[in-house]
């Protein structure tokens, strides 16, 4: 996977709508909660929204736009095992165990905490749609339990403007980071399918984790091929969808901000953030 196929798609992030887009804006404390997500301060959820659509009804017939909500994770049992253990000896010995006799963190789970976390997230996120953010129309989400626990405890009961309806889609390319650590190697298809059987399961995905290696952990360059290979399907198989919520990773988060040439932005347990990425067809 870390060939670097031809590239169909050139992506590059829309500049000054949101504050995380800023060198400025310190990743460290920065609180979207506080910020309106980070919408800049010239702007209201609605005159975005119609940036928006002028920049899709003006773009040129290669090229278009697309408003993405990424969302990472709540907290989950890996997290606070490495937490507890400390990062070097989570990631040279615990990270590689399916837990530690007490708790169990292959294809980790929510925490409580974690749970409330991505309740809160759905309640932000209610708030800023009644106040006019772009309402999706994708709901795209890793297949490891986390992500599908996240993603129904925010959205699942959320009463959303337009009509629109909630259709979450398991995608295997916006996993974390594969390999080595147990808590990124996902369940079987089935064991996913009877624990979120309101999820739509992507064509192609198979029945067990063949892409997950005990000894080898992908490198930056091997993530971004996957994660470009992911935005690139987006980009094609959705050209009428401009507004795509993904639940995912710190890690898959990191990556797709690399592939679209953002700033490095951590996102924490339960947080969001933010980006339009413009994306150009290579002739």
């Amino acid at each position: 996977m870390g060939s670097h196929p031809e590239q169909s798609w050139k992506f590059e992030i829309v500049p000054d709508l949101f504050m995380q887009d800023d060198p400025a804006t310190d990743d460290k404390t920065f609180d979207y909660t506080k910020s309106n997500l980070g919408l800049a301060p010239s702007l209201t959820w609605p005159s975005f929204k119609s940036h928006l659509d002028s920049l899709i009804s003006s773009a040129g017939p290669h090229t278009t736009y697309k408003f993405f909500l990424l969302a990472r994770h709540g907290q989950g049992t890996h997290n606070v095992a490495e937490s507890f253990y400390g990062t070097q000896a989570w990631d040279a010995h615990w990270s590689k165990l399916e837990g530690n006799g007490t708790v169990i963190w292959a294809d980790a789970e929510l925490t409580d905490i974690g749970e409330g976390q991505a309740r809160e997230a759905g309640k932000f996120i209610s708030k800023l749609l009644d106040e006019g953010m772009p309402v999706p129309k994708r709901w795209e989400v890793s297949p490891l339990r986390r992500c599908c626990h996240t993603s129904a405890l925010t959205w699942a009961n959320m009463a959303l403007p337009d009509g629109e309806v909630w259709r979450p889609v398991i995608r295997e390319m916006l996993r974390e980071v594969m390999g080595e650590h147990t808590c990124d190697r996902r369940s079987s298809r089935s064991v996913i399918h009877e624990l979120y059987p309101k999820f739509e399961i992507e064509k192609g995905f198979v029945e067990e984790d063949v892409l997950w290696q005990a000894e080898h952990r992908e490198t930056n360059d091997e993530h971004d091929v996957r994660s470009r290979a992911y935005l690139e399907d987006v980009f094609e198989r959705e050209k009428d969808v401009s507004v795509v919520s993904t639940t995912s990773h710190s890690g898959s988060i990191a990556s797709f901000l690399r592939v679209i040439g953002h700033r490095p932005f951590v996102v924490p347990t339960g947080g969001l953030i933010p980006v339009v990425v413009k994306g150009t067809r290579k002739s």
